[in-house]
């Protein structure tokens, strides 16, 4: 038997190198099969380590969480972007990398982000999630969330559809 030590923290500037790394190992294991390729390789490489430097001097809200120091997840968050949800709060995302998942990380990291959301004073919170992303369903489904709404979105020429989960 073993322990993990994790630790979530608002991020740094310096961790923008990480966490464009975790970001793109992320979204190539979450999305390869289901976002069309180009628009895929896309979407990486513009949230490059300067893409994240500039996120977090702008002061958006980053969150990563550490594993021995190394972080290996990361969280952006903040005001719920649909106005008709009762829910204020937003997880915009949350990514783990892939051989740190399924064994509590993710759900930890999460229950992080969306206490940070309680704390600055947002009541409940959602998140959207791709309907054929089948883990992260049950990730949020398991974390007790409700599918509350639909949505779409075009990556190139390919319509995914999208489900808001969401907590009160």
């Amino acid at each position: 038997m073993f322990t993990i030590t994790a630790e979530t923290r608002r991020a740094k500037r310096e961790d923008a190198g990480r966490i464009a790394d975790v970001h793109a190992n992320s979204w190539r294991n979450a999305y390869a099969g289901i976002v069309p390729h180009g628009a895929l390789a896309r979407m990486i490489n513009r949230r490059d380590k300067n893409w994240w430097a500039n996120a977090i001097r702008k002061s958006t809200i980053i969150l990563v969480i550490e594993v021995d120091e190394k972080i290996v997840g990361y969280a952006t968050l903040g005001v719920n972007r649909v106005s008709t949800f009762p829910y204020e709060g937003e997880v915009y995302e949350i990514y783990v990398e892939p051989e740190c998942q399924g064994i509590g990380i993710g759900t930890m990291h999460f229950c992080d982000a969306r206490s940070e959301l309680k704390r600055r004073g947002y009541k409940g919170s959602c998140v959207w999630v791709l309907s054929e992303n089948d883990p992260a369903i049950s990730f949020y489904e398991n974390s007790g969330g409700r599918a509350i709404a639909k949505g779409s979105e075009h990556f190139d020429d390919k319509k995914l559809e999208k489900t808001a989960f969401a907590w009160d």
